[in-house]
This record gives C-alpha cells, sequence and structure tokens, in this order.
C-alpha cells in the first residue's frame, strides 16, 4: 500500500507536500480518476466524483505550502461565460427557470478542477488513456448488445387485439414490462394475468414510449401470439445504439470527442517515433504485470482496436453530425502530423466507411445524408426560424436573450414549435441556443473560449514536437475533438448535454494543462 501511494503522489505531483495536504491531494487525485472513468458511462457517478473532487480541490487552497492559482485568458473568458449568463437569467422572461438553469452552465467548472489537478505530464498521461480505455467498456458492449437483439419485435399484429388497441404497429419492439426487461412473452402475459393494465416499455425507429396494455383486450387462445394478437415475435436488431446513456446524440457526441482522443494517440505513436509503444514494450517486459498491462494499453494495436471499436459505435448512433465531425476530426489530426500521401491515404480510407455510414442511415432511418425531407431536420429549420425571430424581436432579447429555459413557459404566446404541433425541445444549434438564451455577447464570449483554447493547444503542439508521442497525442487528440465538437454543434446543442458538455471541459482541462507542461511551464 506504501508504493502504492507513493507512486500515486509522484505521478499526481504530490510528492513534495506534508501529512494532511498530501491526502487532501491524493483524495481530489483519486476522485479526478473515478469522474474520468465514469464520464463515459454515468452521468451520475462522474458528477459526484467530480463534486468530491472540487471540493477537496478547493480545500487545498487553505493548507500550506499554497498551490499557485493561474489566471488564463481561456479562464477569464470562462468566468465572464458564466457571469453573463446570470446577467441574462436576470433580464429572463422566467427568471427562476433561467437561474436553475444556471447549473447547466456551472459544468464548466470541471475545466478549472482538472487543470488544477493535472501537475505532471505522467498524470496527464494517464488520465487520457484511463478515459479511453474506461470508453472501451460500452464500444465493446454496443456491437454485442446488437448481435444478441433485445425486447421482443411484434410482427403480423391483429389490430383488435391488445397490442393493437395499444397503438403497437408491426416492427415495434416491447423493452420492459412494468420497468423490467423482457426477452420473450411469458412476462407479458404473466403481468396481464395478475394486472388489469400492464405498462410496457417500447421502441420504434427514433421512438421511446409506454404503452398500457389491458387484460380485457386479449384475445382467445391457446398461445401467447394468439392472445396478444399477434403473428410472430423475435429479438430486435435494429436500433440507434445508445451505450450506457439515454440518448443516441449523447452517446455519439461522446464518442466523438473521446474517438478523437484515442486517434490522436494512434497517430503521435506512429509518427513520433523517438518513445514510441515499441520502446514502452520491451522495458515493461522487465518491469512485471502491471508494466506490461501499461505497455498493452499504450500499444499500437490496441489503440488501433480502439480506433475502430468508436467508430464503429458511432455508425451505429447513426447521427449524421457526430459521424461527419469525427471524420473532420479525424482529417485535421492526420494533417497536422503526416505527410500528404498518409493524408491522401487516410481520405481513401474514409470513403468506403462514409458509404458504409449512408447505407446504414439509409437502411435504419429511411433518410440521406442530407435530406429536407426528415422530420429532424425539418424541426431544426423550424427551430432556427423561431430563434431567429425571438432574436430579433427586441433590442432586450438580441442583447440579453430570452433567458435559459424560458420557452418552457412562454413557447405559447411566442407560437414556437409549429403552433405545438412539433416536440418542445431546445434549438439544436449551440451557437443558436447560446445567442437566443443568453443574447450576443454570450457568443461572443463563446467564440473566445474556443479561440483562447485553441491558441493554448497549437502553442502546446509546436512546444511539444521531438517530445514523447503520448504528449503530441494528448494535444493531438484535443485539437482534432474540439473541431468536431464545434462542427456538430452546429446542428446539436451540445454544450447544452451534461453528459457531452462534462468530457469537453474535462478534455479542455487535460489539453491546457499537457499544453503548459509540454512547454515547461511550472507546476501549479
Amino acid at each position: 500500500m506504501k508504493r502504492f501511494f507513493e507512486s500515486l503522489d509522484a505521478m499526481a505531483g504530490s510528492s513534495d507536500v506534508p501529512g494532511l495536504t498530501r491526502w487532501i491531494e491524493r483524495t481530489a487525485f483519486i476522485f479526478l480518476t473515478l469522474m474520468v472513468l465514469t464520464a463515459p458511462h454515468s452521468i451520475a457517478a462522474s458528477q459526484t466524483a467530480w463534486l468530491i473532487a472540487l471540493l477537496a480541490t478547493i480545500v487545498r487552497f487553505a493548507f500550506k505550502p499554497r498551490r499557485k492559482f493561474k489566471f488564463r485568458p481561456l479562464d477569464i473568458a470562462l468566468w465572464l461565460f458564466f457571469g453573463w449568463a446570470v446577467v441574462s437569467a436576470a433580464f429572463s422572461y422566467s427568471p427562476a427557470l433561467s437561474f436553475n438553469g444556471l447549473r447547466s452552465v456551472g459544468i464548466l467548472a470541471v475545466y478549472f478542477m482538472v487543470a488544477a489537478n493535472i501537475r505532471t505530464l505522467k498524470a496527464a498521461h494517464f488520465l487520457a488513456f484511463a478515459l479511453f480505455f474506461s470508453c472501451m467498456v460500452n464500444v465493446i458492449k454496443t456491437p454485442i448488445e446488437r448481435i444478441v437483439g433485445r425486447g421482443v419485435e411484434i410482427h403480423g399484429i391483429n389490430f383488435d387485439g391488445p397490442l393493437g388497441k395499444a397503438a403497437l404497429t408491426n416492427g415495434d419492439t416491447i423493452l420492459k414490462v412494468d420497468g423490467k426487461k423482457i426477452n420473450d412473452l411469458a412476462p407479458l402475459m404473466s403481468a396481464l394475468e395478475t394486472e388489469d393494465v400492464v405498462v410496457v416499455d417500447m421502441h420504434r425507429p427514433d421512438v421511446y414510449q409506454t404503452r398500457s396494455i389491458k387484460r380485457a383486450d386479449l384475445l382467445p387462445g391457446t398461445t401467447p401470439e394468439e392472445r396478444l394478437g399477434i403473428q410472430s415475435w423475435a429479438p430486435s436488431h435494429y436500433w440507434r445504439a445508445l451505450g450506457f446513456y439515454n440518448h443516441w446524440t449523447t452517446y455519439s457526441e461522446a464518442l466523438q470527442l473521446i474517438g478523437s482522443l484515442v486517434f490522436g494517440l494512434l497517430i503521435a505513436s506512429l509518427f513520433y517515433k523517438n518513445s514510441g509503444a515499441g520502446a514502452a514494450e520491451n522495458t515493461a517486459r522487465k518491469r512485471g504485470p502491471i508494466s506490461l498491462f501499461v505497455a498493452f494499453v499504450t500499444s499500437r494495436v490496441f489503440m488501433a482496436f480502439c480506433v475502430a471499436g468508436v467508430g464503429l459505435a458511432l455508425l451505429m448512433t447513426v447521427t449524421r453530425a457526430s459521424q461527419l465531425s469525427f471524420l473532420i476530426s479525424g482529417f485535421v489530426i492526420v494533417a497536422l502530423s503526416a505527410s500528404r500521401k498518409v493524408l491522401i491515404a487516410a481520405v481513401l480510407v474514409a470513403i468506403p466507411v462514409a458509404a458504409f455510414g449512408l447505407y446504414m442511415m439509409q437502411r435504419e432511418r429511411q433518410v440521406g445524408f442530407i435530406d429536407s425531407s426528415d422530420d429532424s431536420t425539418q424541426y431544426r429549420l423550424t427551430m432556427w426560424r423561431d430563434g431567429t425571430r425571438l432574436l430579433t424581436t427586441s433590442p432586450r432579447n438580441f442583447v440579453f436573450g430570452i433567458g435559459m429555459d424560458s420557452v418552457k413557459e412562454h413557447w405559447r404566446e411566442w407560437n414556437m414549435y409549429d403552433g405545438g404541433r412539433m416536440m418542445i425541445g431546445h434549438f439544436h444549434s449551440t451557437p443558436m441556443q447560446i445567442l437566443v438564451e443568453r443574447g450576443a455577447p454570450a457568443l461572443l464570449l463563446w467564440i473566445l473560449i474556443l479561440a483562447f483554447y485553441g491558441r493554448i493547444l497549437w502553442r502546446g503542439l509546436r512546444a511539444a514536437r521531438g517530445g514523447d508521442w503520448r504528449t503530441i497525442g494528448v494535444l493531438l487528440g484535443c485539437i482534432g475533438g474540439s473541431i468536431g465538437f464545434v462542427t456538430s454543434g452546429f446542428v446539436h446543442n451540445n454544450i447544452g448535454d451534461g453528459e457531452v458538455a462534462m468530457i469537453f471541459y474535462l478534455m479542455m482541462g487535460l489539453g491546457v494543462r499537457t499544453a503548459e507542461l509540454s512547454a515547461g511551464e511550472p507546476r501549479i
């Protein structure tokens, strides 16, 4: 145990502090690690770990020796961004809702906590590999779950039967009965024998809903199929991948960010060989099982497998914007690292991948990559028209915005969502969401944040050339991931998605500290 803590302190940069202070720093770094490990899977677990790490970080500033609190232009821009959100909430049409919405903006504190607790490049490398290694759990689960299938997909439905009367139709999949997952009809029939009404969770393309099935509607017959009014059923093999999240867009955005990180590490290991994976493997053979495991995780073969897995899982989300963003991220990473010949080869590889993605889109969503008749496209166009109209209604709206979440109370008087015929939601665009809800100054601050972040990463990458490939890989991955994040943000409100925003700010803190440490800046 003593050796473990000594290794932990050396990696976290806590070896130079005494007793209680060292334990506070250990606590912060341990829960930072737990946040990194749970971020690709669970918002509840990752936020709990983040809040404990943040509390330990704040407490640490009360103890000696004092850690330096660094103010970067990026930090100031982030504080101003949050401050303007407070001002906007004060001018909101629904102040109570908008002040409550500040919690989602407050996720940017993830960046400050991460940046405050990465004091060595070794810690930065460890956290980067921990993030993508943990993500492999849901990446591996996704195709396996698709092969095995899930739920009960019904066919040959009799619309006079209980399922037909419950508004289920051919091809729908019953996933749960009274909150419990099912893989055949027995649990449904058993529930109907004891309950007058059974609630089931069902799925059809792009829709997850509940239905109520009545025992009184059961048909005569001797088999479950006859009594439920269907001809056949089978496990479903077609749905948009969710990972461990509740929505495919959240999963695809998380995959884009983490996939960019692992792709950056892979490209760096291929083109910056001074301390490559092969050398790590040779050294590891002399150090025992733990070092062998580290060498395996950092090996090119394993990272290539991870990139392929992320790409497959991303295709299975059937989410156009995130897929395109990942391709753009990959091109940027290769362009910053490799020769023109390699870039051309990457383009040639991307062509069949893109073609397969279009095939998946057509098969599972029956839409093209750019399809004006698609319901989601029509929804976005409607929301952008509504947002533009609200923004230009008055100078107040342009400067302060309408207030976060105020549309929940005022959408009727503002004649939004096609008069209520469309789903009540957000504006499906990060720039539009920020501009309409918080005004033009907030959008300008957001652009400034991205510009400062990009400049830090670019300078760090230039300083890291010729150094450790892992440092270069982290910076490449953060650059690619941020470009992909901005690209998909034009049609996704990804900064408003808590799970995605947490990973983005986590990678921002990781990228900033890696850039600073690679440039030889003193530890904070």
